[in-house]
């Protein structure tokens, strides 16, 4: 636990960090007084100023803050006053933060392309492969799967059909003073088709799924369910075949790049599915993790090794930088829509107002956030 704490600040400090580190470098290159910029959060441990910026190191390690000259509309006919600067430089600015994210995590997607990142793979392709397995990607609500203690990352061994119960094996007969050995029907498996093919003969019987979680080996007794819902199969369960994949570093850069632009249509349309899917009929399809479920999530990517660690921590920027994005208020998103609206109606909004409606978006997110928090803290226990 002390462990995936550590990782979690970590990571948490490196996003937001990153992202705060983006308006920082843009505010300079327009020439803004950029008054302090911070690692971690108040109370200040220590700082030291260099020219007309207060460099601090803060006590909560949790990221970072930049407080730039101007954020308030102050300074207007000062030249180094973000509030003096044109409309299209401020975007610029107030967008630099979720560039920054996504750079990281292309950053981190190529270097895990070079080392080697584990890759969805067809039954099919066979030859020199580093460590094929079949993985758990995706687990159904409420299914034998999930009710067994199953995650998402599991890498499933074997699949057993008991013969009879253990406790019964390897006993004489009294009857006949004969001695059976009973033998299980076990199938170690490298492949998706050879777990379906199990599943699908054994639906309805009791069967152990032996599985590797990090260093662990687990074994899970379930039932495979006779008529599933439809989409969900008998597990409830989705199956990748996965392999280590390498590259050189020229392609891993190009590999990292393409990763991220895919990761970030692939989340856009699945929040839209999602707001879509809210609105149409009033709940969530898919489970929204808080802090709490985040904290849960990376201790399994931590325990997976560093790789997967690495993919999860550029999925969490990219998840950053697209939420950051929106058009609500206290978000970047936010404040860019109060420069479209100062565009279109020729003079900047009321900073009065602009605070107001900043200060009450902060406030629903913080509210979302506890209410999330709160539905992770009930599932744990």
């Amino acid at each position: 636990m002390f462990f995936t704490i550590i990782i979690f600040i970590l990571i948490l400090g490196l996003l937001i960090f990153v992202h705060e580190l983006g308006h920082f470098i843009m505010a300079k290159r327009a020439g803004i007084r950029v008054e302090e910029f911070g690692f971690g959060f108040p109370p200040r441990i220590l700082g030291k100023k260099i020219g007309e910026t207060t460099y601090s190191l803060n006590l909560l390690p949790i990221g970072g803050f930049v407080k730039i000259y101007g954020e308030e509309g102050e300074g207007r006919d000062d030249a180094y006053s973000f509030a003096s600067k044109s409309i299209g430089r401020r975007a610029i600015i107030i967008s630099a933060g979720v560039a920054m994210n996504l750079v990281l995590a292309a950053m981190l997607l190529s270097l895990g392309h070079w080392v080697g990142l584990p890759s969805i793979i067809d039954d099919e392709v066979i030859g020199n492969l580093n460590n094929p397995r079949v993985q758990i990607i995706q687990i159904a609500s409420s299914s034998p799967a999930e009710e067994a203690g199953m995650k998402i990352g599991d890498t499933i061994k074997s699949v057993i059909l008991r013969a009879e119960p253990e406790e019964s094996r390897g006993k004489s007969d009294k009857s006949t003073g004969s001695f059976t050995d009973v033998q299980d029907d076990v199938v170690i498996v490298s492949k998706v088709k050879e777990v379906q093919n199990f599943i699908e003969r054994h639906k309805g019987q009791e069967i152990v799924l032996v599985i590797q979680r990090g260093g662990e080996v687990l074994e899970k007794t379930l039932k495979p369910r006779e008529n599933p819902p439809a989409g969900e199969g008998p597990l409830g369960v989705v199956l990748a075949r996965t392999a280590i994949v390498s590259s050189p570093w020229y392609q891993a850069v190009i590999k990292g790049i393409s990763s991220t632009i895919n990761l970030i249509f692939a989340m856009i349309t699945s929040l839209f599915g999602l707001l879509w899917n809210l609105v149409m009929t009033g709940r969530l399809a898919v489970e929204i993790a808080g802090p709490v479920g985040i904290f849960m999530l990376t201790g399994q990517a931590a325990k997976l090794g560093l790789i997967y660690l690495l993919q999860f921590t550029a999925l969490l920027s990219i998840n950053l930088a697209i939420i950051n994005i929106l058009p609500f208020p206290a978000l970047d998103g936010g404040r860019l829509l109060f420069l479209v609206i100062e565009k279109i109606k020729g003079s900047p909004v009321s900073q009065k107002i602009e605070k107001i409606v900043h200060t009450a978006g902060f406030i629903l997110l913080i509210l979302l956030m506890l209410a999330v928090t709160w539905r992770d803290v009930v599932k744990l226990f």
